[in-house]
């Protein structure tokens, strides 16, 4: 029985074989292709056709590159001549090598670039050749938008971003006739994972629409409760902006002081309590910390009016009134993770000027206060994009969380979008389970006053680095007022906070804070777990106004960042006491954590 077993095995693998079943597949994909389209251009005129980023305004920019060009044609054609001189010596290069010279490639790819792993890429003449070839074209491409005159800073970096955009989608590894792993496992499957992918894209545009949104991991592979956010625990109050989870207690005694964990609220909290083994709310339970998190509600149409100003009072104010019921202590401790660090400065300097001192120690997680350098965030900070937006915002009462997540996907293309559409599509696999990219897919809605706000006041105008620039409650909000103990918190690679501007934004607060540089990005740098052996991290004593010099003088260390933490915020947090069990005080649970808000997954299609 094995062998016809085997043989039946073979045979599925090569249904292209099967004309009249390959004809009718074809026809399916047809019929369905169709109505994919007509359901995308019905939504899109419901939309009004607006769109992260906007098409129109992207070829504004490539015209002004353009007219920028047009006015030195003499370095347009020297750009020119060189790109042919380069092409010509990588082809002469190539011939060289055919013939048995040993020499090396005019180009690499640069570390850490996946793209071209495979050995084709170096060991066959062709794919080497068409790998070259790209890359030259690529830093070609980039040189020049960099050395172009005409054009102002911001939409010099726009036209680069949008530019990068445009080469990743070129690469060669994105099309299956230049990508030599495709095209393997085209010919060992007869073609079938040619047509599996086929069926994957149309599946994923099906979920969104005629949208493409692609699965980055398997839709069963993870529930939230289940197999993330399983940290014990209960709600203990809600509103409408937030539940408060109060985590049960893993040690005979804690700290005095409770820690209120302060998460953005663009994506949800379970970022800080993914699977047990990194879950930094699990193990900060461990080190005899009372932590409570805010878990924010996914806002609907009728939220469209809360503003900035109501997530404080609505959110960290209101949660500490209920923790000081909960525990019957009056000092806490707060960490803001990069929204919800933003916010957390605010609610500081808007204590400070309240004379509330009930926080004694505060933790920043790749938090912006300081916007001057934003990043590429700040490509689509504009007053055209922003119109725009707001324009959408009235209409919608929020903005979807589709494109926030689009945006943030563009930034690190090649790793969120052009490795899954070759794994998905080109070879008809399926994602692996992730849990960081199963969070990764939850995102919120943004409501559109407190989104526009955010983006106007901070992002394009920078006034939350400015003393009394914004006011908040009657308030005028100064971070040199902080004078509160703090542990700022960034990551060397962090493409959304970048850590030169988090450096500068501590260096407003009314005292030295405690500056900590962590190895990777905004993510996989702050969930580090105390195990693991990766990344690293930057201590430094210099007191410098430059992040450089900073850098030059800090010390690295290997490992994790979270027991350094853990040491700092334990003297921050006053002697050790019996352990505190939710529900035991006077606020009865409303609810097991993860609680119910945080399972309200956003229409993303």
């Amino acid at each position: 029985m094995a062998p016809e077993t085997n043989k039946s095995k073979q045979d599925t693998g090569h249904r292209l074989a099967d004309y009249g079943e390959l004809t009718h597949d074809l026809i399916e994909i047809a019929e369905r292709s169709q109505e994919l389209v007509n359901r995308f251009l019905t939504r899109k005129r419901a939309e009004g056709g607006f769109q992260v980023p906007d098409p129109e305004h992207v070829s504004n920019l490539f015209g002004e590159l353009v007219q920028a060009l047009l006015r030195d044609p003499k370095a347009l054609v020297q750009a020119q001549l060189g790109f042919y001189r380069q092409m010509s010596d990588l082809w002469f290069n190539q011939m060289q090598r055919m013939m048995g010279a040993d020499l090396p490639p005019l180009i690499e790819a640069r570390p850490g670039d996946r793209r071209f792993k495979d050995d084709a890429w170096r060991d066959e003449f062709v794919f080497d050749y068409i790998k070259q070839s790209y890359l030259l074209t690529a830093e070609w491409v980039q040189r020049m938008i960099a050395e172009t005159d005409g054009l102002d800073a911001h939409k010099r970096e726009q036209i680069r971003f949008y530019a990068r955009q445009y080469v990743e989608a070129m690469a060669p590894t994105n099309f299956a006739l230049t990508n030599p792993q495709v095209i393997r496992e085209a010919q060992a499957s007869n073609g079938e994972s040619l047509l599996r992918g086929l069926r994957n894209l149309l599946l994923d545009l099906e979920k969104g629409d005629g949208e493409l949104l692609i699965k980055t991991t398997p839709d069963a592979a993870f529930k939230v409760g289940r197999d993330l956010a399983t940290t014990p625990g209960k709600v203990i109050f809600q509103n409408d902006l937030m539940q408060l989870i109060q985590y049960a207690p893993s040690t005979a005694e804690v700290f005095e002081r409770p820690l209120l964990i302060v998460p953005p609220w663009i994506n949800k909290f379970y970022i800080l309590d993914l699977k047990p083994r990194n879950s930094f709310i699990g193990w900060a339970v461990a080190q005899g910390f009372t932590v409570f998190v805010i878990s924010w509600v996914n806002p609907e149409p009728e939220m469209a009016g809360k503003s900035f100003e109501d997530y404080m009072v609505e959110g960290p104010l209101a949660a500490l009134d209920v923790i000081e019921q909960a525990t019957a202590v009056e000092e806490h401790t707060i960490i803001g993770y990069c929204l919800g660090g933003t916010l957390t400065a605010c609610l500081l300097a808007y204590m400070a000027a309240k004379g509330d001192r009930r926080i004694k120690a505060a933790t920043f997680f790749t938090a912006m206060t300081d916007f001057e350098e934003a990043g590429e965030l700040a490509v689509f900070i504009d007053d055209v994009q922003l119109d725009q937006l707001e324009d959408h915002m009235r209409q919608r009462g929020y903005l979807e969380a589709r494109h926030m997540q689009r945006v943030f996907s563009m930034m690190r293309a090649n790793d969120l979008i052009w490795s899954f559409v070759v794994h998905n599509y080109l070879l008809g696999r399926e994602p692996m389970a992730f849990d960081l990219l199963h969070w990764n897919s939850d995102s919120t809605r943004m409501p559109a006053m407190m989104h526009s706000f955010y983006l106007r006041k901070m992002y394009q105008q920078n006034l939350l680095a400015m003393p009394g620039g914004l006011t908040m409650g009657d308030v005028p909000i100064d971070l040199g007022t902080i004078e509160t103990p703090a542990y700022f918190l960034s990551t060397r690679e962090d493409h959304i906070a970048p850590w030169r501007a988090t450096y500068r934004g501590s260096r407003r607060f009314g005292r030295r804070v405690r500056f900590v540089l962590g190895g990777s990005g905004h993510i996989a740098g702050v969930i580090n777990p105390a195990s693991s052996s990766k990344y690293g991290y930057w201590l430094g004593d210099r007191d410098a106004d430059d992040p450089e010099a900073w850098l030059d003088d800090a010390e690295h260390h290997e490992g994790s960042w979270w027991p350094d933490w853990a040491e700092w915020l334990g003297s921050q947090s006053g002697p050790r006491v019996a352990a505190r069990i939710p529900g035991d005080g006077p606020l009865k649970p409303l609810e097991n954590a993860p609680g119910s808000y945080v399972l309200k997954r956003s229409d993303t299609a």
